[in-house]
């Protein structure tokens, strides 16, 4: 390689990298915009208000309290958001972001909220069962001197809104707060709110998308939706891999794997098993909870506060969830744990992942494909011949009808397609049924969107039966 082409790799992997960290910025300005977004929201429910006439407002005269007790719900939100993100260590140089802070309206740049297709980025280096890819893996429990001297305590629900004088400002979120001579840790440079950049609201969507998903996966009142999706999974496993050992257990691989908790589930059975996801709103918080959890129900998050639609009552809408239902590290985690962030197809179209995985499970992951073939492809190379993949989801596909400048591809293929490109790749049908299930639900919602997801087995063939 000449000298020329040296230095044009390079700046090109520069490049690249700056893009990355763009990303990663306005995916951290998106939750630091969580508390000022979230506030929006009930300013304009106050001036709603505001435009009753004085009849109808007199039906109405609780609403000035739940707005105070809306905004005290959005405090200890922010205040679990900000802890997350000053444990997350980010693995980029974010001090090379110079371009950003120059352009701080990011309202024309694309919202890749992902790792990019060209790194494979992971949050820590560990060994893996898969062959060396580097991941963040399930760390001790770590001692950490932290309080709540600065942020409210959660609102009694009797109490009136004289009580609630006090709120704390957009600084509060910031500070370091101290109480009893203890003074949690300082915020890394990388979160100083002068860099925070102004996001649309499409992005700060997806935090409460995230906030969501923390009781789908690690709240006691997530346990219906997780009994829905994951336990069928976790049978099948157990049925199909009855003689699992510490010394050697079977592998299994999770793309899509979220907040982590079925990739955990998995490796509580006796599982090596490596939770794949591609997006950093969710590795951030995934690795928060896995890795940084002291007890189970250590956090309260308030998660249907941000509509006010479809609720029986407003201690529905306020209602507080403790999490997570249980503490990660003491789980009973088989050796070998791990989460890989990174695109799906980049990680594991690389050759030393092929033939490496016993079982590949698949839970309402095949439908983010923009090719779906290729997912197929590659979960066939990725498995040892008679192994096996689990699949649950349906196809909901989440390019489909996107109307946009960069026209993304999304194939789109309806289930009897889907299977018979899977036959073509080698895998035989063992196990087909559907199954009734929701996603993010909110149990006491008014509205609950079901799905009836496809649930099935298959198996690779051997080479001496194809």
């Amino acid at each position: 390689m000449s000298e020329i082409e040296t230095a044009d790799e390079l700046q090109r992997r520069e490049f690249e990298e700056a893009l990355e960290v763009k990303s990663l910025r306005r995916i951290i300005s998106a939750y630091l915009n969580y508390p000022e977004a979230a506030e929006e929201d009930v300013k304009r429910w106050e001036r709603s208000l505001t435009k009753l006439p004085p009849h109808h407002k007199a039906l109405l005269s609780h609403l000035p309290s739940k707005f105070q007790k809306l905004r005290w719900c959005i405090t200890e939100n922010s205040y679990f958001i900000f802890e997350m993100l000053k444990m997350f260590e980010p693995p980029l140089d974010m001090s090379q972001d110079v371009d950003i802070r120059e352009n701080q309206h990011l309202d024309d740049v694309s919202g890749s909220h992902h790792f990019s297709r060209s790194r494979n980025l992971c949050l820590c280096e560990s060994t893996s069962t898969s062959g060396g890819v580097d991941c963040h893996c399930l760390a001790e429990p770590s001692s950490k001197e932290t309080c709540n001297g600065k942020y409210p305590a959660p609102f009694n629900k009797e109490q009136e809104v004289d009580d609630c004088k006090s709120l704390p400002n957009q600084d509060t979120l910031y500070a370091s707060s101290c109480c009893n001579g203890k003074v949690s840790s300082s915020p890394p440079e990388w979160l100083d709110p002068s860099l925070q950049l102004h996001v649309p609201l499409v992005d700060v969507d997806k935090v409460r998308c995230i906030i969501r998903n923390i009781v789908r996966d690690w709240a006691n009142e997530g346990q219906k939706e997780r009994d829905q999706c994951y336990r069928p999974i976790l049978e099948e496993l157990e049925r199909l891999f009855p003689n699992r050992s510490n010394e050697n257990p079977p592998t299994c691989l999770v793309p899509g794997a979220g907040l982590g908790r079925l990739a955990l589930e998995i490796s509580c059975l006796g599982f090596a098993s490596q939770g794949n996801e591609f997006s950093y709103y969710m590795m951030i918080c995934s690795s928060f909870i896995l890795n940084h959890t002291q007890a189970a129900g250590e956090w309260t998050i308030f998660p249907w506060i941000h509509s006010n639609c479809n609720s029986v009552s407003d201690n529905d809408q306020l209602r507080p969830v403790s999490v997570p239902d249980i503490h990660p590290a003491s789980a009973g985690i088989t050796e070998g744990f791990s989460m890989c962030g990174g695109d799906f197809v980049e990680v594991y179209s690389d050759p030393s992942q092929a033939g490496v995985w016993d079982a590949v499970v698949t839970c309402f992951f095949l439908d983010t494909a923009h090719n779906i073939v290729e997912y197929i492809e590659i979960i066939s190379k990725v498995l040892k011949d008679g192994g096996v993949w689990i699949n649950l989801g349906p196809l909901l596909y989440h390019f489909a009808d996107m109307y946009s400048p960069e026209d993304e591809m999304s194939i789109d293929l309806s289930l009897e397609d889907v299977k018979r490109v899977a036959l073509h790749y080698g895998f035989i049908f063992e196990k087909e049924s559907t199954i009734e299930t929701t996603y993010t639900t909110n149990l006491r919602s008014m509205m609950q969107n079901r799905y009836y997801a496809a649930f099935w087995t298959m198996r690779k063939k051997t080479k001496a039966t194809l």
